[in-house]
């Protein structure tokens, strides 16, 4: 069995596409479901976003927003 020529383009688009689609079902299965692990972690990750902010030196003006283009 020969795939004709003007439809082997076809064909590779379809191939590939099933690849992709395998792929994408296979890792849609092994993705980690959310449960009492996930809010764990995210309960982590706020503890230490929401420690008290270290100082930070500011140099030159601050920034203000040209809100009038025509002004400058």
């Amino acid at each position: 069995m020969r795939i004709r020529e003007e439809n082997r383009n076809m064909f590779l688009l379809a191939t590939v596409t099933l690849c992709c689609s395998t792929l994408a079902a296979a890792v849609a299965l092994f993705e980690q479901a959310p449960g009492p692990a996930l809010a764990k972690q995210r309960a982590e990750r706020v503890a230490i976003d929401g420690a008290a902010p270290t100082p930070v030196r500011v140099v030159g003006a601050s920034f203000e927003p040209n809100l009038n283009p025509r002004e400058r």
